[in-house]
């Protein structure tokens, strides 16, 4: 499934590294048909260089973009045509982030300074596949956080075929704040996504930052295309099985928290049986019952028990227990 219909952009989840893996997106898929996930930010090193195979994923997650990392257009190209290959919905470019890590390797937020290299490094992707390639960035870095700058970027994009942007609402500070403050502590700035959509109405602008509920989502969508949750969608997963309904408009999600966990468990199996953790899958799951009574006991119980080196499937049904039916 390709994204080339703006239907399927309304809504995604935002990447988060060290995060968003197969077991977190096939629960996410659990809760939403409809809603975009995201692999964490792979670079191109990884990719190209890297012993696993960093570009995996299953069927029944897609529909699921890759979000690459890296400034050489030839490197980029080929992981695009690797990723194209792999049957990715969309691959995109990440502009946005802030670490000390990604602008040692030039890449992330620090290249919103260098629109030509962005622009380069679409043109060279897009000649490899026929998905859509997107761009994620900030409205600004440091001192250069005018709306001109922004707009620099998005032209020079938007002049080699890109037509897709996600906007993270703040800008980033390179030096002084560490990427969680640049999550937090950057003034959100909606006004100029509004404008952006205002000015190149044929462009498809998508929303990153800040947004806790799809009430908020629903109001963006009255002004810009697309709404990219974060942190909410990790901490109160349960949130995503309202998106099918309230923004694409299909039949209601009708199953209980209980059911959505039980719904995990064959994949459980069938993942622990090739080796996999059962924490690393259970991790994902600590928020399903956010907000509803005895949620505290089921974190607690999955939290302290669900790292030991025996734990299974009866851990999961004893924290279970500790929220009512």
């Amino acid at each position: 499934m390709t994204l080339a219909n703006t239907h399927f952009r309304r809504f995604s989840v935002a990447p988060m590294l060290d995060w968003t893996d197969k077991h977190c997106r096939t629960f996410h898929r659990k809760l939403t048909k409809h809603a975009v996930l995201y692999t964490e930010m792979i670079t191109t090193g990884a990719i190209l260089f890297g012993k696993g195979d960093y570009l995996s994923f299953g069927e029944h997650e897609m529909p699921v973009a890759l979000q690459l990392g890296g400034s050489d257009p030839t490197a980029l190209a080929e992981c695009a045509k690797r990723a194209g290959e792999h049957g990715y919905s969309e691959i995109n470019l990440n502009v946005g982030c802030p670490s000390d890590r990604v602008q040692n390797g030039r890449f992330g937020a620090c290249l919103m300074a260098e629109p030509q290299l962005v622009a380069d490094c679409v043109e060279a992707m897009k000649a490899q596949v026929d998905i859509p390639v997107t761009v994620k960035t900030r409205i600004g870095i440091d001192e250069q956080d005018s709306y001109e700058f922004l707009t620099a970027l998005i032209e020079a994009s938007a002049k080699v075929g890109c037509d897709d942007f996600i906007i993270h609402a703040r800008k980033a500070w390179l030096q002084g704040l560490s990427p969680k403050e640049n999550r937090e502590v950057p003034p959100l700035d909606y006004p100029r996504v509004y404008q952006l959509k205002k000015d190149y109405p044929e462009l498809h602008i998508s929303i990153n930052g800040g947004v806790k509920t799809l009430d908020e989502s629903l109001h963006h969508l009255a002004h810009i295309d697309g709404v990219m949750v974060g942190r909410e969608a990790y901490s109160n997963p349960f949130m995503l099985s309202q998106v099918d309904a309230l923004i694409y408009g299909d039949e209601a999600f009708t199953q209980t928290r209980h059911e959505v966990v039980r719904s995990m468990y064959d994949y459980f199996e069938q993942q622990m049986s090739s080796g996999a953790n059962f924490w690393h899958i259970a991790r994902h799951m600590l928020g399903i019952f956010q907000g509803q009574p005895g949620a505290r006991g089921f974190r607690r119980h999955l939290s302290e028990n669900g790292h030991k080196k025996d734990a299974d499937l009866r851990v999961m049904e004893k924290a279970l227990s500790f929220v009512p039916e």
